[in-house]
Order: C-alpha cells, then sequence, then structure tokens
C-alpha cells in the first residue's frame, strides 16, 4: 500500500488499498504508475500465513535480508522491531506475538533519507490542490534510489538453545603449507559441548576440536585463490545430554591479506585488481535480489579475465557474498557511505585556497548511522574469503575541515571489529586531491576515483593521460609504501553510437578513454588495480546528464557488450592476478 498519508493507517486491522507486490524486489518499476515509481514517504507490506503447531515448539525467526531504508515491523498488530538502515539484515523472534491460526505481517517502511542517514539525501515537502502531502527527494548521490523489501524475507527455527554466532580467524603458514583455525562460537541457552569438525571440498575430515574458542591445526592446506576458489567448511554442533540439538555450516576460506611496500598481497603474491564499480540494479525488479543475474555478471567477469568488484555504493546480498566465495571473486566490501559531501565543484583550484568554505561537518550528522553501518556490515561479512578489503565511504568531503576527525573514529571502528584485520580504505573523490585530502593517512590503500577526458576536460584525452600520470607518480612519491588503485574511472557511452572522429559518447571514444588509461597504469610501480566505473549502465534520476540512466557500463542495463568489452578482455586475459609488475 502507498501510503498518502491522508488519514492513520490502523495496524490492527487488514491494510486497505492494497496493491500485488513482489517480494524480494523494489517497489518502484512493479507497476505502471509513474506515481508509485517516484513516491517518497511510507509504503506498507502485508502478508498473512499459518504456523504450524509442531514448529511453534521451537524458536521462531523473522528475518528480513534488507528494508530499504527504515522499516517498522508489526505481527498481529504489535510492533515487535524497528531498524533503520536499508542494506543489512535484522531479525527478531517471534514466538510470543503467534496466534492460533493466521497470522498478519505487516510491515511500515520508509524510503526518505536526510542529513542523518547513509546514503545521504534531503527533500522538499509540499502539498497538492488536494491536501495531499507530496514529497520530492533530492539524493545527494548518482544512482536511483530504489527501496522496498528488495532482499528475502524469511521465518527460520532453532532450538530454544541455539548457534547465535560463529567467527573464524584462519592463520596460514606460506612456508609449510599449515594453518591454524582459530575462532569463537557463541551460543545461547543451556548448552553441554560445542563440537566443531573442519570438513574438506571432499567431505573428509580435516580436524575437530570441543569447545567454544578455536584452534584448529590443518596440514597441506588447500588456499583460497582469486580464480582458484576453495573452500572448507566448518560444522558447528551443540550437545544436550549427549544428542546433538543444534547443527550449523559456515563454509570459510584459508588465506592471508597484507599491505607491504606499496603491494596489496594476497597468499604473499602481489595481487592485481582487475574489475568494477557495480550496482545492483535491473529492469523491473530494480535493485531486489537476483540470483540468475549475479552469476551471469560474474560469468561476465570471469571471461573478460576480470577478477574483483567493489560492492559500490553499500553491501550486496549475502547470496552474492557466497557466490563470490565459491567463484574465487575478490570484493572490496563497501559501506552506504556516499553523498557525505555538501559543495560540490569540478574547480579543484578553489579547494587549494586559503578561503575556501565547507561546513559538509558542521551539517552532516550521520556518525551514528555510519558506526551502525560498519558494524552490521562486518558483522555480517566478517568469515567470507572474497572479501579482502573494507571501504569506509565512498567521494566523501575528506577536503574539508572535520574530515580527519569524523573519519578517523570510524576507521579505528572497523579495525577493531574485524577478526581478520583486513586493511580499510576510502574512495576520493576527483575534487579531493593529493594537497587537499585530510584522510590520507587513515587509507591502507589509496584508492582514487578519477575522471580526466570526461569530467574534466572532457574529449581531450593527451591532457588527461598528462594529468593522469602526474597524479599518479605524485601519490607514489608522496606514499611509497600505500598501494593505489583507480576505483572509478569511465566515461558515459550510448551503445550504437559511433563516430568517425571518437567524439564522446561514442563506443570508439569509449575504448580510446580506456587505453589511454591503461598506458598510464602500466607505468606506475605501485599501481595495483583498475576498477572501472561501471560494469553495467544503471537507473539513476532524471536529470540532464542523465538519459534513462548512468551510460558509462561497458555492458548495457541488459547486459549486452558495448565495443569495449573486446580490448578489455584482450587486456585483462594477458594481466595476470599476480606478480604483474615485479
Amino acid at each position: 500500500m502507498i501510503d498518502k498519508e491522508q488519514i492513520p493507517v490502523d495496524v490492527t486491522r487488514p491494510l486497505p488499498a492494497t496493491l500485488s507486490m513482489a517480494v524480494p524486489a523494489s517497489f518502484n518499476d512493479q507497476t505502471a504508475s509513474k506515481e508509485i515509481r517516484e513516491h517518497v514517504g511510507y509504503v506498507w507490506y502485508e502478508r498473512c500465513f499459518e504456523m504450524p503447531q509442531l514448529l511453534r515448539q521451537e524458536r521462531l525467526v523473522l528475518r528480513f535480508g534488507s528494508a530499504t531504508h527504515e522499516a517498522w515491523v508489526y505481527l498481529n498488530g504489535h510492533l515487535i522491531t524497528h531498524h533503520k538502515g536499508g542494506f543489512t539484515p535484522f531479525e527478531v523472534e517471534i514466538n510470543d506475538d503467534l496466534v492460533t491460526g493466521e497470522n498478519r505481517l505487516t510491515v511500515k517502511l520508509s524510503n526518505m533519507l536526510d542529513y542523518t542517514t547513509l546514503p545521504v539525501g534531503h527533500y522538499k515537502e509540499t502539498q497538492s490542490e488536494t491536501g495531499q502531502r507530496v514529497r520530492q527527494l533530492d539524493e545527494n548521490f548518482d544512482f536511483f534510489n530504489y527501496a522496498g523489501l528488495q532482499r528475502p524475507v524469511k521465518i527460520y527455527s532453532t532450538p530454544h538453545s541455539y548457534i547465535r554466532d560463529i567467527t573464524l580467524t584462519p592463520k596460514v603458514n606460506l612456508t609449510n603449507h599449515s594453518a591454524v583455525v582459530n575462532g569463537e562460537i557463541e551460543t545461547v541457552g543451556d548448552v553441554e559441548q560445542v563440537v566443531v569438525t573442519i570438513l574438506d571440498e571432499d567431505n573428509q575430515v580435516v580436524g575437530t576440536t570441543s569447545g567454544k574458542t578455536l584452534a584448529i591445526e590443518l596440514n597441506s592446506v588447500h588456499l583460497w585463490q582469486p580464480g582458484k576458489a576453495y573452500l572448507y567448511r566448518a560444522k558447528v554442533e551443540l550437545y544436550q545430554a549427549g544428542q546433538v540439538i543444534d547443527t550449523y555450516i559456515e563454509a570459510f576460506g584459508i588465506r592471508q591479506i597484507a599491505v607491504k611496500a606499496g603491494k596489496f598481497l594476497i597468499n604473499g603474491q602481489p595481487f592485481y585488481f582487475k574489475g568494477f564499480g557495480k550496482h545492483e540494479d535491473a529492469y523491473i525488479h530494480g535493485r531486489g535480489l537476483s540470483e540468475p543475474q549475479n552469476v551471469l555478471d560474474l560469468s561476465l567477469m570471469k571471461q573478460m579475465g576480470a577478477n574483483s568488484f567493489r560492492t559500490s555504493h553499500y553491501p550486496y546480498s549475502e547470496e552474492m557474498m557466497r557466490l563470490c566465495d565459491r567463484e574465487g571473486i575478490v570484493v572490496i566490501d563497501e559501506v552506504p557511505a556516499v553523498g557525505l559531501m555538501l559543495s560540490f565543484t569540478f574547480d579543484v583550484s578553489a579547494l587549494e585556497k586559503d578561503d575556501f568554505e565547507d561546513d559538509t561537518w558542521e551539517k552532516l550528522r550521520t556518525a551514528e548511522a555510519h558506526r551502525q553501518a560498519i558494524t552490521e556490515m562486518i558483522d555480517r561479512d566478517k568469515n567470507h574469503a572474497s572479501v579482502v578489503m573494507w571501504s569506509i565511504s565512498n567521494e566523501a568531503a575528506n577536503f574539508s575541515k572535520g574530515a580527519y576527525e569524523y573519519f578517523k573514529p570510524l576507521f579505528d571502528l572497523a579495525r577493531k571489529l574485524d577478526p581478520q584485520q583486513r586493511p580499510c580504505t576510502y574512495t576520493s573523490i576527483m575534487m579531493t586531491t593529493l594537497k587537499t585530502d585530510r584522510c590520507l593517512a587513515l587509507a591502507d590503500v589509496i584508492a582514487l576515483n578519477r575522471y580526466y577526458g570526461w569530467y574534466m576536460g572532457n574529449g581531450d584525452l593527451k591532457a588527461a593521460e598528462t594529468a593522469t600520470r602526474e597524479e599518479l607518480l605524485a601519490y607514489q612519491a608522496k606514499f611509497p609504501d600505500k598501494p593505489i588503485m583507480y576505483t572509478e574511472y569511465g566515461a558515459d557511452t550510448i551503445a550504437g553510437l559511433h563516430s568517425n572522429y571518437d567524439e564522446p559518447f561514442s563506443e570508439e571514444f569509449q575504448e580510446d578513454y580506456y587505453r589511454m588509461c591503461s598506458r598510464v597504469f602500466d607505468e606506475v610501480t605501485n599501481f595495483v588495480g583498475e576498477q572501472l566505473w561501471n560494469f553495467a549502465d544503471f537507473q539513476t534520476k532524471f536529470g540532464i546528464q542523465r538519459v534513462q540512466g548512468n551510460k558509462k557500463g561497458i555492458f548495457t542495463r541488459a547486459r549486452e557488450p558495448k565495443m569495449v568489452v573486446r580490448y578489455l578482455t584482450q587486456r585483462w586475459r594477458n594481466i595476470p592476478d599476480f606478480n604483474y609488475k615485479k
């Protein structure tokens, strides 16, 4: 139900004026109504179900993969939980609120954004001629604000004594090919014994222990490698009176991540990132989970020789993370900290002046949401072998006074929470330069979003090549021990548009642009990766620069290749994952 807020909704009664709506999916593109697509405010979901009496003897949990961006959950008219933040899961026990017979689950959901939320946005509010409240959202980011129940909603059961959490921290010895699987098992209730068994991919037992604290030694280990994934499984069993009462199996990989001497090391070898910034974005279901599309996207990546992507600009679905573990795709995992900038300009020289003023960090009140987002992302994704680095923000006002003071506690939090101590970074917007960036000391890897030849010096690839080279060499000279990579670079390209003169927006220009960037990348010793923008065209809000969305994809939104795919495939297939720059 689209809430027009003319009359209060009575949650003790069935919703009036409902529409059919598929879950998981964004609500925006599931009808022919422009009003629904662009609705800003509240929407309501409702579903009735019965719970068998046999299952009601167990602990029953209602779990949301996500609810974008804020949700109030009611069961039989009672508020049972509330969650803010649209890209991480939450759950609640429901035993006490179930009734015999039909149960009614109701969810009130808000897609509104402001200066306290992640992502950041604000909205204008007016009143129509009929007295209806009308809101218009002004997003502080360049992708469509899809919303709804975009990931699965499930009810699962456990015993009343159960496994609460599993934390795995494998430590590998690359010299003798051994490892110690350290970890902690968190349980709830009366538990007599905890047994953990490690199984290999042939389902053979390779280690076992009892107790909630793990230190299981393994010999002749198989490493999880990019493109060559090997997953062990930790089988956790709880015992009461000699009987197994709860079991959970967690897949994990054994690998080592380190940053050293300007290199990004995976299993002791210098790794080179080849891949993309992406979006969870598709026709009809918007940002909703589509497992077939996830499979296709990774297949297209691997066919090109790509090995990685960033979850721009929010944690992707759990299903995608598990798929990356299994397929050997490397992931930079990013919180939804996008839009943290209130003074946007391409005049870089203005930022370098002593009288430049920006009040971003005085006006924004996002720190609490930012802490929550980091905490929930790491709690969810800590065991994933595919995740090699955390991205704490995308294109924030790191040039502005107060940026370091804002971000220092957040980087400290991420490093404290992650049991595997992965590197941390942030992606730097083009207007934040080596001279003006106040936060470079916080990042383990320098991650740059750069558009020389597009947003700056559009069409002039000779000047763009010079600027790209000069900037990268300057970063390398200033920070010789930090790896440098591009996490965004690209040019809007209309599929099928060609030009004898390689004009911007043509497929010829896009290929020339990427060839230019590649020449420079190969010259810089500490340059460790190229993640272009974007894997595929994606939807944005309407704007004079956006014709049905952002067209920087090397694939169309329907996953059809543009001309540049052939060039990039040739390049990436000839660049090894390891030791590209010795």
